[in-house]
């Protein structure tokens, strides 16, 4: 006899699927819809989140950008999109970023419009086009066709950056958002690990500078089309419902009216963004001397291969650590906040004064001997460039992680994460241009340290002034048309509250 005939045998009501979890996960909320999407599953003592989850629509999110911007970073990191002559990478890289930060600034607007489904699949869309550019230049010399893949791709990694950043800084509760960046950041780089390993494995006993072979090109291609397939299995924002209960806080009927002017409002409500636009600019400018002025000047290239691998392995140590940390609740959000400006701040020290070590060695006029990895005197240069890594994405999850702690609310973030993305473009693609000038390459070094360190300075006072325990759901919902009653854990609302509320 099944436990639901047993219960109707003693006059009980059969347990919901809501209710069983309960049972071995704890308190969750039993007024979830009874469908497909919020049916979960049981694996032994385990049970997993329903499919209109934060955490199962998170690793959605991780997984299409895993197989298109972490492909494009493995592409992006052997230096010169894999061709020996960086002109057209240089370009195309130009036109993307130039187009990604005028469309990135408004990109929140476009995506509360069209939803987090469309903006994922067309922006992955653009990162396979990007890829079978540089395919057909090899057999081509078709610079035209590549400069017009990256002005593609600038609107459409836009749209796909400003809908993942909005889903990982609104889905989640506050006490776990530092958690939730460090799980898309590492599933996300784990595209990038992967994808370089493509080129390590097909380059392995090549020990000189060399084009990457078509099949590379090839094998990015077909996993930035399926990222962009995967996309469309989201469910839209309005239909998550965290396990307490409570939703995220959105527009009900966005139009492109009330999204415009939303972007005008959130200057208004929120000001004191303006002081991380340097932090923002800064987040992508050292990329372009890494990858191009380090990695993909100084080795040949089974050991640039082997670089690209080792920084975006360290991309992941470096969010699990401070993703994690950020959410220790042993001490405030607060406190957290500025401990990681510390460790920031420490960190650009440490690492570009190593930077600055090795950039004594060599010039753009004088490149000096290509490192392989038998060679004396690597081991110390691939530490420093793991280092690079590490550091990289200890900056991204502190940037998400200072935004989400603003604010929990959708449409806000939305916007916030295209200020990000726009801004951060702006800067890539002046760096971009600085290095197709061919710039000396202490100047390009120099640029990143003070941007750097500049920018943390700039933004301390909103880490110490306006980052605080906990954003109240009434300060939340006024940047909204819901209710306090439509969006808060149920059985949570005091019924005062929501007649107060707007």
């Amino acid at each position: 006899m099944s436990a639901d005939e047993k219960a109707a045998a003693v006059g009980e009501t059969p347990q919901t699927d809501v209710e069983v979890a309960a049972s071995h996960n704890g308190p969750v909320d039993t007024s979830v819809p009874k469908t497909w999407k919020y049916r979960q599953i049981r694996l032994g003592p385990w049970t997993l989140p329903w499919y209109a989850s934060p955490q199962t629509q998170l690793l959605i999110v991780a997984f299409v950008c895993f197989l298109c911007p972490g492909m494009f970073n493995a592409l992006t990191g052997v230096g010169g999109g894999g061709q020996l002559d960086h002109r057209a990478a240089d370009d195309a890289n130009m036109a993307l970023y130039s187009c990604f930060a005028v469309i990135g600034f408004f990109a929140g607007t476009f995506t509360n419009v069209i939803g987090v489904k469309l903006a994922l699949s067309f922006g992955g869309f653009g990162y396979s086009v990007y890829a079978a550019s540089f395919l057909c230049y090899s057999h081509t010399a078709n610079y035209g066709f590549t400069v017009f893949a990256g002005t593609l791709l600038g609107v459409c990694a836009a749209l796909l950056w400003t809908a993942q950043g909005a889903i990982m800084m609104s889905y989640p509760n506050e006490d776990s958002k530092g958690r939730f960046i460090s799980w898309f950041w590492m599933i996300f780089n784990l595209g990038a690990v992967i994808g370089s390993l493509i080129p390590l494995g097909q380059n392995i006993h090549v020990t000189e500078k060399k084009t990457v072979s078509d099949g590379t090109y090839v094998a990015f291609m077909v996993l930035m089309i399926l990222g962009a397939g995967l996309a469309w299995t989201l469910v839209d924002a309005k239909n998550v419902i965290r396990s307490d209960g409570s939703r995220v806080i959105l527009m009900k009927n966005p139009t492109w009216r009330t999204e415009l002017f939303g972007l005008w409002e959130t200057f208004q409500t929120d000001p004191y963004i303006i002081f991380m636009f340097p932090l923002f600019f800064a987040s992508n400018w050292f990329y372009t001397y890494q990858f191009n002025d380090v990695n993909g000047t100084k080795y040949n290239l089974r050991t640039t291969s082997l670089n690209n691998t080792l920084y975006w392995t360290m991309q992941i140590v470096g969010a699990w650590v401070f993703g994690y940390a950020l959410d220790m609740k042993a001490f405030s959000r607060p406190t957290r906040a500025r401990a990681s400006w510390i460790a920031l701040f420490t960190l650009t020290m440490a690492i570009w004064g190593g930077g600055y070590a090795f950039q004594t060695t060599y010039t753009r006029d004088n490149v000096g001997k290509l490192y392989d990895w038998k060679d004396d005197g690597y081991v110390g240069t691939m530490f420093l460039y793991m280092f690079y890594g590490f550091y990289d994405a200890a900056w991204q999850t502190c940037a998400y992680w200072y935004m989400g702690s603003l604010t929990n609310n959708g449409r806000k973030l939305a916007n916030f994460a295209g200020f990000y993305k726009g801004i951060q473009s702006a800067g890539a693609a002046i760096v971009w241009r600085l290095d197709r000038l061919k710039i000396p390459y202490m100047n390009l070094f120099a640029s990143c340290w003070a941007l750097l360190a500049g920018s943390l300075v700039i933004a301390l006072p909103l880490i110490l002034l306006k980052i605080k325990d906990h954003v109240t759901v009434e300060e939340d919902i006024k940047f909204s048309d819901e209710t306090v009653e439509e969006v808060a854990p149920r059985g949570s609302v005091d019924e005062e509250v929501v007649k107060k509320a707007p």
